[in-house]
């Protein structure tokens, strides 16, 4: 199976939704995971309750490191808005997503940044599939 990683600087919202996505279309067919380069403590609460409004329960999701990964290798590093943060990882190809950061908005903001991930892992998702 193939490895993903999304990342992003927190990995506390845009990363963790991926990664939720990632798993759902996914579904034993692709190992997904994310990490950031400077995890907060916990997930922010907007993207716990946005991704509960699509049936995705990241509630017990914690942000991780890059250290903290169990694969050392991935085919695709999705990065999400890490900026020059991102580390060097072994890595087949790397995407680029440009993905507002929504960590000091509503969550209204939330929702909206949900749908475009929601979309691009899809569209990823079927791309790998096929």
């Amino acid at each position: 199976m193939q490895n993903i990683l999304f990342v992003c600087v927190e990995n506390a919202g845009r990363s963790q939704m991926a990664e939720g996505f990632g798993n759902l279309f996914g579904a034993g067919k692709i190992n997904v995971y994310s990490a950031g380069s400077k995890p907060r403590k916990h997930v922010h609460e907007y993207a716990i309750e946005v991704m509960k409004e699509k049936h995705i329960d990241i509630s017990s999701s914690s942000p991780k490191s890059f250290n903290g990964l169990p694969v050392a290798r991935f085919d695709y590093v999705v990065n999400i808005g890490c900026e020059d943060e991102c580390p060097v990882v072994p890595v087949r190809e790397v995407l680029t997503w440009d993905i507002p950061d929504p960590k000091n908005g509503s969550v209204e903001n939330y929702r909206k940044v949900r749908d475009i991930i929601e979309k691009k892992v899809k569209t990823l998702m079927e791309a790998l599939h096929n």
